[in-house]
């Protein structure tokens, strides 16, 4: 559970981009190519994976060190690419990202705060 009502509201957030990723893959279709094509399908999941890497950096560092299990480093290091270095950001690694972390963090944040 989270330690504070601070920490569950982040979580909270981070979910809800998490599905925001989801509805935009859902609607631009849920493939690579359609992903590399679509300028707007790449800046709305960006966008999200951005305020996520933010919020992560908000959590207490008590909540942190109780699930060293998940990557908040390189969750944070994730925002700071996409709001430093976008433009040097490969699709791929954006489009790995939303496959494989996003559904791990969205269940992540749903049995912490299931708790």
């Amino acid at each position: 559970m989270p330690d504070t009502e601070r920490d569950r509201s982040i979580l909270e957030h981070m979910r809800a981009y998490c599905v925001d990723i989801e509805e935009t893959v859902q609607r631009f279709g849920d493939s690579y190519e359609a992903f590399s094509r679509d300028k707007a399908y790449r800046n709305a999941c960006a966008m999200c994976i951005l305020q996520i890497g933010e919020l992560a950096g908000h959590l207490s560092g008590d909540f942190r060190a109780a699930y060293p299990e998940m990557p908040w480093k390189a969750i944070r290091g994730m925002r700071n690419v996409v709001a430093h270095a976008y433009a040097d950001i490969s699709f791929r690694t954006t489009w790995d990202t939303i496959r494989a972390d996003i559904p791990a963090l969205k269940a992540f944040c749903t049995e912490i705060l299931s708790k």
